[in-house]
């Protein structure tokens, strides 16, 4: 049994939520992978312009249309990967050991550098 916050908990009440409205027809991966997108646009758009200072102090009204802004985000990757079978939490573990070796603490320490560019 899953947590009530977790990503299975989640996944299972997005199913519901998207079957009560009979909208799997338009759940297509092409399509939820576009609404990812665009929500993801707007997440970006409330940093638009905006300092690297300015970006770690949000207003309080800012903080909390980016967090729906989130949300939102989240919402349609769960979504797309229950529509794709994929286990999110399962890939993101795979994911992260693959970032392990890609970026060993010793050789990306303090850099910004894409793996394939850290000296090892």
């Amino acid at each position: 049994m899953s947590k009530p916050d977790s990503l299975e908990a989640l996944r299972g009440a997005l199913r519901d939520f998207a079957a009560a409205r009979e909208w799997e027809p338009f759940h297509t991966p092409k399509n939820l992978a576009m609404a990812l997108a665009g929500e993801a646009g707007e997440v970006i758009e409330h940093f638009q312009w905006l300092s690297p200072e300015q970006s770690a102090a949000l207003p309080e009204e800012t903080r909390e249309a980016v967090a729906l802004e989130l949300a939102d985000v989240l919402l349609y990757l769960v979504r797309l990967a229950d529509v794709l079978d994929v286990d999110l939490a399962q890939a993101a573990q795979r994911k992260l050991a693959i970032n392990e070796q890609r970026y060993p603490a010793e050789a990306a320490r303090g850099r910004a550098d894409k793996y394939d560019r850290l000296k090892q």
